[in-house]
């Protein structure tokens, strides 16, 4: 390890506690303290592969914007601090963007380690075109922003991948039935987990699944028009 100080931003799995880099957990034991969007869910994992004693401090949503000069001053003084969230790539749709802006407005040392990511998992299960792609984010809650979000998402001739609550995906299905009952859909959910499933077809054929079929878990949605 550099014995200089620096900010370590730590990939870790979507779901199968075996996801993670042989890198990331050489960080993970080396660090001064790490910092996880929730300690609690964060000790999981350090407990299955026998980390223990390093401090843990919380950087979520709602404190990132205090937390990050904290955190750059400690790697000032010369600490590294490794950065998880609970699942993927930190600042995808995860608290860590502040933090590394606030880095690079510092000039403190940081690494992004590679690793899982549910987007680009579900891009290539789905079998979808992947030359090109475009990830939209959490699809929003009010039906009419959803709408315009898939729409334009149709309209690139992308790929198209979203993220999206188990509770709302009907009625995302059936926006998307609306505007092209042709469009090619994937639903993927549970991704490496023990129930992880695919759900490929046009929006009208995974929409007649999905109202017969609860969704569970964890959701990616892919779109991509038929034209």
């Amino acid at each position: 390890m550099d014995t200089h100080g620096r900010i370590i931003f730590v990939p870790t799995p979507i779901g199968n506690l075996a996801d993670i880099t042989l890198r990331g957990l050489e960080i993970l034991r080396e660090a001064d303290r790490i910092a996880c969007e929730d300690t609690r869910h964060s000790a999981t994992l350090l407990s299955h592969h026998s980390i223990s004693g390093k401090p843990l401090i919380s950087l979520h949503d709602h404190n990132e914007a205090r937390r990050a000069p904290e955190l750059i001053a400690a790697a000032q003084q010369g600490e590294t601090i490794a950065v998880i969230t609970d699942a993927g790539m930190p600042g995808i749709s995860d608290p860590g963007y502040r933090l590394i802006q606030g880095c690079i407005e510092t000039q403190t040392p940081f690494e992004v380690l590679p690793g899982p990511s549910a987007v680009i998992t579900a891009l290539i299960g789905s079998g979808f075109p992947c030359h090109a792609f475009h990830f939209g984010g959490f699809l929003s809650v009010k039906s009419g922003k959803r709408r315009s979000a898939l729409q334009a998402a149709l309209e690139t001739g992308e790929t198209a991948i979203f993220f999206e609550s188990p509770h709302r995906i009907l009625s995302t299905l059936e926006i998307l039935n609306d505007i092209d009952p042709s469009s090619r859909v994937c639903v993927a959910r549970e991704l490496t987990k023990k129930f992880e499933t695919y759900h490929r077809g046009t929006a009208q054929e995974v929409l007649s699944h999905f109202q017969t079929h609860a969704a569970k878990g964890e959701i990616v949605l892919l779109v991509h028009s038929a034209s």
